[in-house]
């Protein structure tokens, strides 16, 4: 049986696409609009400081971390 609690790939790749091109991402599974949390990451001054988002559906609790400036998984 496969890991429920995760996205697939394709999943996640239409995740990362909606917030990409600035659209409330839904979640592939129940259709509802995730819910937005930023993370902080690296060290501030040290030049590789990343801001990634980290996505989560309010009803399945599955959710997608991407790095904001390259839009990928992290």
């Amino acid at each position: 049986m496969a890991d429920r609690a995760q996205y697939d790939a394709t999943e996640q790749a239409g995740i990362r696409d909606a917030f990409v091109r600035g659209d409330a991402p839904l979640c592939p599974r129940c259709h509802v609009a995730m819910t937005q949390r930023p993370i902080g990451g690296g060290s501030f001054g040290l030049g590789y400081a990343r801001r990634r988002e980290w996505l989560i559906c309010p009803r399945c609790r599955r959710s997608a971390i991407f790095d904001v400036r390259r839009g990928t998984r992290n």
